[in-house]
């Protein structure tokens, strides 16, 4: 069997943060690999440091110690702007409040389009809206909902515009952080089977961030279970859930 290829590594991860003199050890010491095409769980109680890992990977904290590699490149170490960009094109969010997420001063075209204006990813305003139509239908949503705004629409519609925005760019990677767990139960199952869907047909990988752990195992070829900053275990989605080392 040929080896899996890797596109993201994290080594001895930590993010600490400081609160005059205490200090939160949020992430403590974390490593993984996540592998092309597959979807990474990360499952644990509520300040258990999953969000905060999520976010470290994808440098929206600048993490305290360790190394992010993605694509065999050290995150922390590309200081071009195109480099930058380029990071940011191919490793999306989409984030846990489908509420907040959203400026809702912007209309759902400009929000979704804001990733292909950033990276001049379309020649002029048809094609920006053309494109934009086809990613709402792409996420389940109508052409027309493309001039509205974010308070016209239910939390769902509004998870499938968070989703449509970080599909824009075409990334190969997706940091989901709790996705569903805004949602009524009735529309989770919906918005995680639109992702599944979307992984096959664009090759997509993610980190798959909640701490409803039989939603993780529906989605995640393996899992990873976090308490308190630390890693507790890796393993296959079934053997985690089926026989957890810690319980």
């Amino acid at each position: 069997m040929p080896e899996k290829k890797k596109i993201l590594e994290v080594k001895h991860l930590k993010q600490y943060f400081k609160n005059g003199r205490n200090v939160t050890k949020a992430v403590d010491d974390v490593s993984f690999n996540i592998y092309v095409g597959e979807t990474f769980g990360l499952v644990g109680e509520s300040g258990s440091g999953k969000t905060t890992t999520g976010r470290s990977i994808l440098q929206l904290y600048k993490p305290t110690s360790g190394e992010v590699i993605f694509e065999g490149k050290n995150v922390a170490d590309l200081k071009s702007r195109a480099d930058k960009l380029a990071f940011t094109r191919d490793a999306q969010m989409i984030f846990q409040d489908p509420y907040a997420s959203l400026n809702p001063r912007m209309t759902v075209e400009d929000i979704i389009a804001e990733g292909l204006d950033i990276h001049h990813l379309v020649k002029n305003k048809d094609e920006r809206t053309e494109r934009v139509e086809e990613l709402l239908e792409t996420v389940g949503l109508n052409a027309s909902h493309a001039s509205r705004f974010p308070h016209e629409f239910s939390g769902g519609q509004r998870q499938r515009i968070g989703i449509a925005r970080a599909l824009a760019v075409e990334p190969k990677f997706i940091v989901a952080d709790e996705p569903i767990s805004a949602l009524d139960v009735s529309i989770q199952a919906q918005v995680v089977n639109l992702m599944i869907e979307l992984q096959k047909k664009r090759g997509l990988t993610y980190l798959f961030i909640a701490h409803d752990l039989s939603m993780v195992k529906f989605i995640s070829d393996r899992i990873g279970v976090m308490h308190y900053g630390k890693l507790l275990e890796v393993g296959p989605a079934d053997d985690v859930y089926d026989r957890p080392l810690h319980d």
